[in-house]
C-alpha cells in the first residue's frame, strides 16, 4: 500500500488514557464570524458521543488566524501534550491549503510552526487532497517536528472522509502505535481506505 512512504526516527510516546485523549480540530471557513454549525462540528460531537473522544474546535479564515489558533494551542494550552492528533478540515491542493482563496504551501505552514509540533500527527480530512513527494513530506516533518502527516489522495467528489476519520481517531484512542493503527484501519475499513486513498507520511 502507498500509505507508508518514508521512515524517520521514532520518538518515545506516552501512554494514552481515556481521560487525556483529545483531538484538536481547526477548520478553514469563509468567515469566522459566521456561527453556522458545520459538518465538522457535528462530526466531532458524534465522536464524543460514540467514542468518548474529547475535542477542541476552532475556525480560521486567514493564515494569521491559522497561526493564532495553533499558537494558542502550542503556547497557552497546558494540555497540549495530550493532543495526539491535530485535525485540519480545509480546502487545498496536493501540497497546499486554501484560506479565503489564497493558497499556502505546506512548507510555508511548516516554517510558521518550526519545531513546535513535536510528536503530533497532522491529519487532513478529504476536503483537501494530500499528495506529497518524499522530499516535501520529509521537509515538513523535519521543520515542525511532527511525527506524521496523514490524509487522502482522492478528492472529495461527494464522499466525505468523516467516518474513516472517526475510525482513525478511535483506533488511536485504543492503541498509540501509529503503524498498528494504520494496519488495523486498513484491515477494518479496507474498501474506504482504498476508495479515498488513505495515506500516511512519516
Amino acid at each position: 500500500m502507498r500509505s507508508l512512504l518514508k521512515k524517520r526516527p521514532q520518538l518515545p510516546q506516552e501512554q494514552i488514557t481515556d481521560t487525556e485523549y483529545f483531538i484538536y480540530c481547526l477548520e478553514g471557513v469563509d468567515d469566522v464570524d459566521d456561527n453556522t454549525v458545520t459538518e465538522a462540528q457535528r462530526n466531532l460531537a458524534q465522536l464524543a458521543l460514540n467514542y468518548g473522544i474529547a475535542s477542541i474546535y476552532k475556525t480560521c479564515d486567514t493564515i494569521e488566524g491559522l497561526e493564532d489558533s495553533l499558537n494558542a494551542l502550542v503556547l497557552d494550552d497546558h494540555n497540549f501534550k495530550d493532543y495526539e492528533i491535530i485535525y485540519l478540515v480545509m480546502r487545498g491542493e496536493s501540497n497546499t491549503i486554501c484560506l479565503n482563496d489564497y493558497y499556502y504551501s505546506l512548507q510555508e505552514i511548516a516554517e510558521l510552526f518550526e519545531g513546535r509540533l513535536d510528536g503530533k500527527i497532522l491529519h487532513f480530512s478529504n476536503a483537501k487532497l494530500l499528495d506529497l513527494d518524499d522530499e516535501e513530506a520529509q521537509l515538513f516533518l523535519d521543520i515542525t517536528g511532527a511525527k506524521a502527516i496523514s490524509g487522502f489522495g482522492h478528492p472529495y467528489n461527494g464522499i466525505a472522509s468523516t467516518k474513516l476519520d472517526e475510525a482513525f481517531f478511535n483506533l488511536f484512542k485504543e492503541d498509540d502505535d501509529m503503524f498498528a493503527v494504520v494496519e488495523e484501519l486498513h484491515q477494518r475499513h479496507y474498501s474506504a481506505c482504498k476508495l479515498l486513498d488513505f495515506r500516511l507520511y512519516y
